[in-house]
């Protein structure tokens, strides 16, 4: 049995009753720039460890564990570089294995064109280190105890915006 399948056994999510304009049923996808379909492609596979499937001449689509996805566009030189702040989360079975793709990722940076990496630091809840793949994409890799998802909307609101 896959360690997401022991956290999560049921990836639907019951939204409430709202009263927004839209009545949308699921998010399904996001979107990232990428400068070249086929490097990018080997990095998310080989190194990330997503699937992705080639949908387009022009962009792919990448997933893991859940069923949302997201959309590489191929823009080459047009590519704006995401910040820090703008990242995606892969979540890590353990401390561990954070610290053992730290390593890998260090080691490997130059193969694989990873920009930068942050060295691994507890913080807002989780274990982890961010790094900036070729295309200046942010991802951090994580490990939380639990399933990050469901605690961060169980808990519920703890603040109030003003």
């Amino acid at each position: 049995m896959s360690i997401l399948r022991e956290l999560v056994d049921d990836a639907i999510v019951e939204t409430p009753e709202r009263p927004s304009v839209l009545k949308p049923y699921v998010m399904s996808h996001g979107t990232l720039e990428v400068r070249n379909l086929k490097k990018s492609r080997k990095f998310f596979e080989e190194f990330l460890g997503l699937e992705v499937v080639v949908h387009s001449p022009s962009s792919f689509v990448i997933r893991l564990g859940l069923k949302f996805f997201i959309v590489a566009v191929e823009v080459g030189d047009a590519l704006h570089p995401a910040q820090l702040l703008n990242h995606w989360g892969l979540d890590m079975a353990s401390k561990e294995e954070v610290d053992e793709a730290y390593r890998k990722a260090v080691e490997l940076k130059d193969e694989w064109g990873i920009a930068e990496i942050k060295e691994p630091i507890a913080r807002h809840g989780v274990y982890s280190f961010y790094l900036r793949d070729l295309d200046s994409n942010w991802w951090e890799i994580q490990y939380y105890p639990g399933f990050i998802h469901d605690d961060l909307f169980d808990f519920g609101d703890r603040y109030e915006l003003s």
